[in-house]
């Protein structure tokens, strides 16, 4: 059968079911075998899973040499057209909208607004497409409130799915069976599908399962972000319902098989990003315009025009809007190296100065109220007690020592990961149109040197700094316990979820997965200095891009700051030698931001002033 004929002037789209290893995603990619191929995996290795790396092995091995492979969500994949695109699968990427929004105990439907964003952007795709889903009905479902709303919302994905897609087949066994003809809508789907839009009720079981559980079509929603969570082999060669049934406490999903005598299994889900598209080349093109038609010289204004271009791309408007909601968030987190004789200060000041931020006392607090930005703590790995209202996201109280043994759990660094995600999240759908990204936490600098060392490949001597002001003899401690993380690291450098497992902290990963949805959502971030830039680094590698919605706010006194801005191809807007986190050196630098956007906006035009150009006198003169 040819797969370029139409009975429409659409590409074709293709959706192509079937169960756990039914052959489903080698029958995929044989439809687009001869053709150059942009393969979106929605699962993530996990290197210490054996069996799990061997699955993807399997599916790469399988794969022409020439295909492009895009790891992440699938909405964001598609926002970007190339000839011909394979997603694999929607089981892991529904399993990470459900962990996303922490939905696994609410009810059915908290997901519609991810399934509209996903079937939008199917039916609006202007080229070829294939996508490999789960047929549920063919495998085995746990017996608990998470399978059941796994099946329920799988289903209403397929069959809207079903809805838009040109064609759609059925495996099994490893035989295709086609069940949908090029083109065609089935009357029955379109009727149940009407029937449901008006609410009709159901008036038999048969009714119910086939049409009430559908979930009508609502507006898409700003908060379906590009991080997922991923629990089966790449491409879905697992993605049994039972994978992503996430216990939020423990940060595990649930493999349960069915049977009464049948124990829980539980194995670490993977929290990952996919690539971030940049700011509004458009828009920064019309900044680039309207700053030569301003009342002053071509450039004269140096950076802040730069600046000015760049918040008008991050928001897609020229002119672009004054910050109305910037935002702090100062990540808080104590860290077991520091017991060793690393830092100047003890790690009771990590408690005591997250009560010294929410009483406003603290240096971000005064410089936030100076440049009219608002100050969120959170505790995330705290050696103490805090308040409740700031503890909601805590994932542990200190993280691990470093440089003898690893900073966290699996299951805690993808907690930690959430929890920045989410926190995020929570910013942004509040209103939040900048955030700026704080550290608080004793010893912070020493797992921030070990990231920037680690993944730059430079020398600890190279990298090592004072922090809060050690004297030479704990100069020579910390830099030996940087050596000792650092080599610690070396098996896990190109993983970067464990490199903050090994080598970070819950307060790092809290921040790298704020950084990378962040951008995701397209919202612009100041970085702060060594500690938070250390996180973007990791937070690049997560979600590839996110630095193009980053601008360094200051350059931080410590030796490695300046490596890690030069890796992030960042230069930073002031230089005072300022060392003390919190984000206090990016919200020193937000109201150079204020007058980029205000001399980009508010700046008369030589036409409205009246003002002759050169180019007038030019032409004045010649005449």
């Amino acid at each position: 059968m040819s797969h370029t004929a139409q009975t429409t002037d659409r590409p074709l789209r293709t959706l192509v079911l079937g169960g756990a290893r039914s052959g489903k995603s080698a029958f995929a990619e044989q439809l687009v075998a001869s053709e150059a191929v942009r393969y979106v995996a929605t699962a993530v290795a996990d290197p210490s899973d054996a069996d799990f790396a061997e699955r993807i092995a399997a599916h790469r091995a399988r794969r022409p040499a020439d295909w492009t492979i895009v790891e992440g969500d699938a909405v964001a994949a598609l926002g970007e057209s190339t000839p011909v695109t394979l997603v694999d699968d929607l089981g892991t990427w529904l399993t990470a909208r459900l962990d996303a929004r922490v939905a696994w105990e609410s009810p059915r439907g908290t997901v519609a607004p991810d399934i509209d964003a996903l079937v939008a952007a199917v039916a609006g795709y202007g080229q070829r497409l294939v996508l490999v889903s789960p047929e549920v009905g063919l495998g085995v479902i746990p017996a608990t409130a998470s399978g059941r709303l796994f099946r329920d919302e799988i289903g209403t994905l397929n069959q809207r799915l079903a809805q838009v897609c040109d064609e759609v087949f059925l495996v099994v066994a490893g035989q295709p069976v086609r069940v949908k003809p090029e083109g065609v809508f089935a009357s029955a789907l379109s009727d149940a599908a009407a029937m449901n839009s008006s609410a009709a009720p159901a008036t038999s079981a048969k009714a119910l399962d086939s049409a009430a559980e559908r979930t009508a079509v609502q507006p898409v929603s700003a908060a379906a972000a590009a991080a997922t969570v991923t629990g089966s082999a790449e491409g879905g060669a697992a993605a049994d319902p039972g994978v992503g049934a996430v216990d939020s406490a423990s940060g595990t999903a649930a493999v349960a098989a069915s049977g009464p005598d049948t124990p829980v299994l539980t194995k670490p889900v993977r929290l990952s990003f996919g690539p971030v598209q940049g700011p509004d080349t458009a828009i920064r093109a019309a900044a680039e315009e309207r700053q030569l038609q301003l009342t002053k010289p071509a450039g004269a204004l140096g950076r802040l025009e730069k600046l000015g271009n760049w918040v008008a791309a991050c928001q897609g408007v020229c002119p672009p809007k004054q910050f109305e909601r910037a935002r702090v968030v100062v990540f808080a987190g104590d860290h077991g190296v520091a017991r060793h004789g690393v830092s100047a200060y003890p790690s009771e000041v990590t408690g005591q100065m997250v009560a010294n931020f929410l009483h406003g006392g603290a240096a971000v607090n005064v410089l936030a109220r100076l440049a009219d930005a608002s100050v969120r703590v959170e505790d995330i790995a705290v050696d103490s007690d805090t308040a409740p209202e700031i503890s909601r996201h805590k994932v542990r109280r200190s993280s691990g020592s470093i440089d003898r043994e690893d900073a966290l759990s699996e299951a805690e660094v993808q907690a930690a990961l959430a929890a920045g995600a989410t926190i995020a999240d929570e910013e942004i759908d509040s209103g939040a149109d900048l955030l700026i990204a704080g550290d608080m936490g004793i010893g912070n600098t020493t797992p921030a040197t070990v990231l920037i060392a680690a993944i730059t490949d430079t020398e600890p001597v190279i990298a090592v700094g004072r922090g809060t002001g050690v004297d030479d003899a704990g100069w020579i401690r910390k830099t030996a316990a940087i050596r000792d993380a650092m080599w610690r690291a070396r098996p896990v450098i190109k993983d970067p979820v464990a490199l903050l497992r090994t080598a970070a902290g819950a307060d790092f990963a809290a921040m790298a997965g704020f950084l990378a949805r962040a951008a995701a959502r397209r919202t612009p971030v100041i970085l702060d200095g060594v500690v938070v830039t250390a996180a973007a680094l990791v937070a690049d590698q997560l979600a590839p891009g996110a630095r193009a919605w980053w601008v360094a706010g200051h350059r931080s006194s410590e030796p490695s700051h300046t490596i890690a801005l030069q890796r992030l191809d960042l230069e930073p807007l002031v230089d005072m030698g300022m060392r003390l986190g919190e984000g206090s050196g990016a919200v020193a630098a937000l109201p150079l931001l204020r007058a980029a956007i205000a001399t980009l906006g508010d700046m008369a035009t030589f036409a409205s002033a009246g003002v002759s150009t050169a180019d007038a006198d030019v032409e004045a003169a010649g005449a």
